[in-house]
């Protein structure tokens, strides 16, 4: 099997190789890289266009181009939004390296905003339901409590939902928060929460730029269904010392960057820490609790010559959370990326990485009779490869590789001295995935490009571990069990294989209107066990296995996309649909945490989404913003495990009478507007408004009374919502005067409003039985609902930023 999958694979790059090779003879390459002339960051998306020939092409995420052409004198053209183009006259009679760097535009500044795209991507681009906000837009945007956040952001956007406020957990297209892969320069981050969800763990003043894959995912990504938020940090001002941050009301951050050689070797390193301790040290009364977040970013970019450029970066975040001595958490990420970029020629383009990732958590309760220490944890380590290969303009070809090994601690208890709660160990899980991808991104003609794909993917799980076996044709629990094995250390479990295709294709209906579609199937082979609809730190990751399935998804979508006013306003329409396999589901009263046989608690799903999004965005001028709405439907079905002798379905492995219900995060009706206007050169007002459908929510159908205590009864999952959610938020920018015109420092304030017009939203609705007597019954005999909400009044804030 796997050296039939490998023959496919290699026949699959061969034959595109053959085909390109032959048309390319007698043709000479362009090539090079386009940097920011004031700091020497890469230029994502920036275009090299040949006039006379109406032919180009746009660098990649290294800033890369590569162009091959008969040879002959011409006219290039190298531009990026924002930036003064430079036209060259390269006499192109061998393969030639150039390497260009734009200065920013100042006249065009006043009005343009610089943007990592080039200015008709949406229309001009094989790739949908992609979205790409400049860091310098989220900043103006208004933030909760002014620390300005990525995640926030993108919640902002067609398409991306939250279970509510103060969770930076994100849904996409009816997809869980556990089903998104964010990546750190390429690392992957299991928890992207600070403070239970308040914030997120980007630094904006450390990324230098981000995207989400909402659909139409390229065959380099795996391992999640839903979506790819693929955020890159800055590499370092490789021409002049910099730097830049703020001071606000929660945190204050510091990032400094600049050259160690210049043109040659540069650093980054970008520091936040919040000081919610050192407020409540102030209080006598709360001066021995301690709640604070922080962060470190780190990179390191040397170039050795232009066919070799190494990158080191890394990242480290924690959480404290103490309350005396009774209580005391932590948790947090750490990433570490080294990546090797080689150019083989000037058409072959290459990346080697080798990555590090750990998320841990502990929570104790240092002392006393029940005082106990828990940890947990998940580390993985990578290796992969990705090439590039630009064979001529109108062809390009990704493929590559790569392997991932997963350390799973799914928990560990251990008691103090003195207590009397019993240690209890989970047994540790080890998994391997591995993956190789080949796809294609080729023009047809003036109008027609397609992209296509395939993805083959291999999970194994592996020992140190024991299994147990349950008796067949009935519900998996505990009474259930015969038995166990015992797996030594790396002997596989189990393997899994799948096929993952992928493909895009683009019409262009004219130079500001094309119509889009894409198909792609993804798997997951991680799944994280948790029974409530946010992401917490005491949640868990558990690895396919021998009872756990890999989730998978197909997903197709259509689009139109149409630009008006000479691209200064962005228009577009997306139909999706999901349909997701193997999902896992809870039972009722799941018991998730310190438990060795976990898939007692589990029920197989599936599911399915399905939704139109709309989108207008205003780019350039003093007003930009967006209005983006969304019309959609999630919903899951756990269709139960079938009595082979009676023919009925076990009551306890059905949920909802096997019909479909919403998910916890369907949202029906999803508005967002944004807007920012520039009042002059100094001062500047934005706004988010949001409204939207409010999420399901399970209500108790009745209620029963045993031993004199009162219980409420469920029957029907998610059979009711919640009210709806909307909030107004508002920030104002001042631009401070520079003393003198050479002055480097820059200084503005942020003067915020989160929650304008003080709405409670619903971030939960919870029963509870009466402490009042009503219409002379008896205390205790009425239930009654009570909301939750977190943020209830209007939250103020100002922050001051700076740079230099």
């Amino acid at each position: 099997m796997k050296k039939t999958i490998g023959l496919m694979l290699l026949l699959f790059l061969f034959s595109g190789f053959v085909g390109s090779e032959l048309r390319a003879q007698e043709k000479q390459t362009l090539s090079g890289y386009i940097k920011d002339g004031s700091n020497g960051e890469a230029l994502i998306g920036a275009t090299v266009s040949i006039q006379d020939l109406m032919v180009g092409t746009a660098t990649n995420e290294y800033g890369f181009f590569s162009l091959s052409l008969a040879p002959g004198k011409y006219k290039v053209l190298f531009s990026f939004i924002g930036y003064s183009p430079v036209l060259r006259d390269i006499d192109l009679n061998k393969n030639t390296t150039v390497n260009i760097e734009l200065n920013a535009d100042g006249i065009k500044l006043k009005d343009v905003t610089v943007t990592a795209a080039k200015k008709d991507q949406n229309v001009s681009s094989v790739q949908m339901s992609v979205e790409r906000l400049p860091v310098s837009i989220v900043k103006k945007l208004p933030h909760f409590l002014g620390e300005v956040d990525i995640i926030k952001t993108l919640q902002m956007l067609p398409g991306v939902t939250s279970v509510g406020e103060g969770s930076t957990g994100f849904n996409v297209r009816g997809g869980g928060t556990d089903q998104n892969l964010i990546l750190l320069d390429e690392a992957p981050v299991f928890n992207s929460a600070h403070l239970f969800g308040f914030f997120s763990v980007f630094n904006g003043d450390a990324v230098r730029d981000f995207q989400l894959y909402k659909g139409g995912i390229p065959a380099q990504y795996g391992g999640r269904l839903s979506s790819v938020l693929d955020v890159r940090q800055k590499e370092g001002n490789s021409k002049r010392f910099s730097g830049s941050g703020g001071i606000g009301i929660v945190s204050s951050r510091l990032t400094l960057e600049g050259p160690i050689k210049k043109d040659k070797t540069s650093f980054m390193l970008a520091g936040r820490r919040s000081y919610a301790d050192v407020l409540l040290r102030m209080n006598p009364d709360m001066k021995d609790n301690t709640v604070y977040f922080y962060d470190l970013n780190a990179k390191i970019n040397h170039k050795f010559n232009d066919n070799n450029r190494l990158f080191i970066s890394g990242y480290f975040g924690n959480d404290v959370f103490k309350f005396g001595k009774e209580f005391d958490s932590h948790w947090g990420n750490t990433t570490g990326t080294i990546r090797w970029n080689h150019l083989f020629n000037k058409k072959l383009f290459s990346n080697f990485t080798a990555i590090y990732s750990n998320f841990d958590y502990s929570i104790s309760v240092p002392e006393g009779s029940l005082g106990f220490e828990w940890i947990s944890s998940i580390k993985n380590m990578n290796l992969k490869a990705d090439f590039s290969y630009f064979p001529n303009p109108d062809l390009k070809y990704n493929f590559g590789f790569g392997t991932t090994y997963y350390i799973f601690n799914p928990g560990e208890l251990n008691p103090v001295k003195g207590s009397i709660i019993e240690s209890n160990k989970l047994e540790k899980g080890y998994g391997l995935e591995s993956s190789a991808y080949a796809a294609v991104e080729q023009n047809i003609g003036s109008n027609l490009t397609l992209q296509y794909g395939l993805r083959l993917s291999n999970f194994s799980s592996l020992g140190d571990q024991t299994v147990y076996t349950y008796q067949s044709g009935v519900p998996k629990e505990k009474s259930s069990v015969t038995g166990f094995k015992k797996y030594g250390k790396n002997e596989i479990i189990k393997n899994y294989f799948n096929f993952e295709p992928r493909l895009a294709i683009k019409y262009a209906l004219s130079d500001v209107n094309s119509i889009k579609a894409s198909y792609n199937r993804t798997c997951q082979y991680l799944h994280r066990i948790s029974n409530t609809t946010a992401p917490t730190p005491l949640d868990i990751w558990v690895p396919t296995g021998k009872h756990i399935k890999p989730a998978k998804v197909d997903q197709i979508a259509l689009g139109y996309f149409h630009n008006l006013g000479n691209n200064m306003f962005e228009t577009s329409v997306e139909a999706y649909y999901k349909k997701f396999y193997d999902l896992v589901e809870y039972k009722y009263g799941a018991h998730l945490l310190l438990n060795n046989t976990i898939e007692t608690e589990l029920l197989d799903a599936q599911g399915r989404a399905y939704g139109l999004e709309f989108s207008v965005r205003k780019k350039e001028g003093r007003l930009t913003g967006w209005i983006a709405y969304t019309l959609s439907r999630t919903e899951k079905k756990v269709a139960g495990l079938m009595n082979n002798e009676t023919g009925e379905i076990f009551p306890s492995t059905m949920i909802n009478n096997g019909d479909y219900f919403p998910a916890d995060y369907d949202k029906t009706h999803d508005l967002k507007v944004v807007a920012n206007y520039d009042l002059s050169d100094r001062w500047s007002v934005a706004t988010n408004f949001i409204l939207m459908s409010g999420r399901p929510a399970t209500y108790p159908y009745g209620k029963y009374e045993f031993q004199d205590n009162t219980y409420a009864h469920y029957i029907n999952r998610n059979g009711a919502r919640i009210s709806a959610y909307h909030r107004l938020d508002l920030s104002f920018t001042y631009k401070c005067k520079k003393k003198r015109a050479n002055q480097s420092w820059q200084g503005s304030w942020n003067f915020g409003i989160t929650n304008l017009y003080s709405r409670q939203n619903a971030y939960s609705v919870y029963f509870k039985e009466s402490e009042d007597n009503w219409a002379g019954s008896q205390k205790g005999n009425r239930t009654e609902a009570w909301q939750f909400a977190i943020i209830g009044k209007p939250v103020p804030t100002i922050t001051y930023n700076f740079s230099f």
